[in-house]
C-alpha cells in the first residue's frame, strides 16, 4: 500500500513539475580561450541562473571551436577568426557577438610603453630582437607566440598586419593556447607576445599602446585603435532549440550588457566597426596588404 501511494505521488509530481524529474542535458562549448576568458564564463553563469541550463566550457583555440562543432563533438563553439575554405569548416555558422582587438603584451617590468605597427611587424618576423631597439633596456626580446597559423591570434595578426597568411613569425617559444601564452609572458622577464585585449586586460598583462593609441574600450569602439576583429559563437547550420535559446540570450540586451561590463566591446557599441573591418578585409584579399599599408 505504501509503495502504491509513493508511486502515485511520484506520478503526480511528474505531471505537475516535469523539470524536477527531467534534468536538462548539459550543453558543451569549446574554442577561443580569449572568448572564454573575456565573457563566456559570465554568460554561461547568467544563462544557467535564468534557464537552469548548464554549459560546460573548454578551451582549445579558435580552430577547435569551429571544427569541433562541425564534426558534432560539441554543442557550441567560440572563435575570434573567420572561416576558411576547408572541408573541416563546412556545416557551421558564425554568429558575431562582440569585438576584440589584437594587442602587444609584455612582462610587467618592461619599460617600453608604446610600439609602432612597423616595429610590431619587425618583432614578429625577427628583425627586431632587442628591447633597446624599442627604446627599452639592452636585453633580448623573449618572443612568445601561439602555435599554428590558423589560430585566431596568429591568423588575424597575419591578415591585419601583413595581409599575408604565409608570412613566417620567428619565435623559439611556442604555446598551444592563449591562456598559457599570457601566463608565460606575465611570468617571464623581457617577454613579448600578442593576444586579445579582452583576456589580456583581465589577466593583468602589460599592454603596449600602438602608434601612441591605447587599446581602451573607448578607442576600440571609435575605431582609432585599428587592430579590432569580431568575436563569434559557432553553431551548426541546424542548431537545436537550446542552442537557439542561448544565442538569443547572448544577443539580448541582458547578454550584451554582460559582455560590455567585462570590458569587451559589444555589438551595439561596435556596430559601426563593420564597415571599416570589411574594407580592411577586402583590401587584404585584393592587394595582399595589411590595414596600415597605403595603396
Amino acid at each position: 500500500m505504501k509503495f502504491a501511494v509513493r508511486w502515485l505521488a511520484l506520478l503526480l509530481v511528474s505531471f505537475l513539475f516535469p523539470p524536477l524529474l527531467m534534468a536538462k542535458s548539459p550543453m558543451t562549448w569549446a574554442g577561443c580561450g580569449i572568448t572564454k576568458s573575456a565573457f563566456m564564463l559570465e554568460l554561461a553563469k547568467a544563462f544557467k541562473q535564468e534557464t537552469g541550463q548548464d554549459i560546460y566550457l573548454s578551451g582549445g583555440g579558435a580552430t577547435k571551436g569551429i571544427r569541433e562543432v562541425a564534426n558534432g563533438n560539441v554543442t557550441l563553439g567560440g572563435t575570434c577568426r573567420h572561416l576558411i575554405l576547408d572541408d573541416a569548416e563546412k556545416g557551421v555558422k558564425l554568429h558575431p557577438v562582440a569585438w576584440d582587438a589584437l594587442v602587444a603584451i609584455t612582462h610587467p617590468d618592461v619599460t617600453v610603453d608604446n610600439i609602432t605597427h612597423e616595429q610590431l611587424r619587425q618583432v614578429l618576423t625577427g628583425k627586431i630582437t632587442n628591447w633597446r631597439e624599442l627604446g627599452g633596456e639592452d636585453q633580448p626580446i623573449v618572443l612568445m607566440l601561439r602555435n599554428g597559423k590558423l589560430s585566431g591570434v596568429e591568423m588575424m595578426a597575419r591578415e591585419l598586419l601583413f595581409g599575408d597568411l604565409n608570412v613566417e613569425f620567428v619565435s623559439q617559444k611556442i604555446l598551444d593556447e592563449s591562456g598559457p601564452l599570457e601566463f608565460s609572458v606575465k611570468e617571464t622577464p623581457y617577454a613579448f607576445g600578442i593576444s586579445g585585449v579582452s583576456s589580456s586586460r583581465r589577466n593583468g598583462l602589460k599592454i603596449l599602446n600602438l602608434d601612441g593609441i591605447p587599446p581602451s574600450q573607448e578607442n576600440i569602439i571609435r575605431g582609432s585603435y585599428k587592430l579590432f576583429r569580431p568575436m563569434y559563437l559557432v553553431t551548426s547550420n541546424t542548431p537545436s532549440p537550446e542552442v537557439k535559446q542561448f544565442l538569443a540570450f547572448v544577443k539580448s540586451a541582458k547578454g550584451q550588457e554582460i559582455i560590455s561590463k567585462t570590458g569587451t566591446v559589444n555589438l551595439d557599441e561596435g556596430q559601426h566597426l563593420w564597415q571599416p573591418y570589411r574594407q580592411h578585409m577586402k583590401q587584404v584579399i585584393k592587394s595582399g596588404k595589411g590595414i596600415f599599408d597605403k595603396d
